[in-house]
């Protein structure tokens, strides 16, 4: 599939799909949307312990969603296991094309003064081996799977605190959004748990309602009316 890198209009770059008209960001921010949705309505449900949390990201794509949570688990002294599942790696120069440095920092100001030590740390994200745990940071470690989706069982990774769900949209792949995969999905979360995505669609609803998640519409970032997460066996 062919991939074309564009801006944003916040200035970040994403990876547009031009097979199927699709970014792997918004086009109207990617760094703000990844704030959003995964941050501000995922992680910081739990921002009140000190425990260890497990996440596993549904597309893990260029990497943000995952540097963004490696700046707060440093940000708030959290340990957190990141699991990475993604089909198609980005390749390493696509990656150096992307420019999210100087972008995610407008949301961590507090931790402007180590940006050079951050920026190794996003490099070695990206660049750290397939299939393997690696420590990146102080606070966080993280292991990238190349896989289906729907072959997450076969992924010897369970127990999971929070998904963020971040599939292409329902457009191009509409077989992601549908209980099939909630359900597998749902096989590696925690009795309690919590899953975020950025989309609101009526399938997802239904299906993770099925499964027992409590469902809440939140207001979307920009270009979206409105997203969504699950929280299961959680009162919110």
């Amino acid at each position: 599939m062919k991939r074309i890198i564009q801006e944003t209009e916040d200035g970040s770059k994403t990876i547009f799909i031009e097979d199927l008209n699709e970014t792997y960001h918004s086009k109207h921010g990617a760094v703000q949307e990844a704030f959003h949705v995964f941050i501000n309505n995922g992680l910081k449900y739990f921002e009140s312990d000190n425990d260890l949390i497990r996440i596993i990201e549904i597309g893990l794509g260029t990497g943000l969603n995952a540097f963004i949570t490696l700046l707060e688990a440093e940000k708030l002294q959290k340990p957190i296991e990141y699991v990475g599942i993604e089909k198609y790696p980005v390749l390493d120069e696509e990656f150096q094309l992307i420019n999210f440095f100087e972008d995610v920092f407008k949301f961590y100001p507090e931790l402007e003064n180590r940006k050079k030590e951050f920026i190794e740390y996003y490099n070695q994200l990206f660049y750290c081996e397939w299939e393997s745990w690696k420590t990146i940071s102080t606070y966080f470690k993280i292991k990238k799977v190349e896989e289906d989706f729907f072959n997450l069982q076969k992924i010897d990774e369970k127990d999971f605190d929070l998904v963020y769900f971040d599939a292409f949209g329902s457009h191009v792949q509409p077989e992601l959004w549908e209980k099939e995969l909630l359900t597998i999905v749902d096989t590696v979360m925690k009795d309690k748990s919590i899953f975020t995505t950025y989309a609101a669609k009526g399938s997802i609803k239904r299906g993770l309602k099925d499964l027992g998640y409590n469902v809440k519409k939140f207001p979307g970032p920009p270009g979206k009316r409105e997203m969504m997460a699950g929280f299961k066996n959680i009162d919110i």
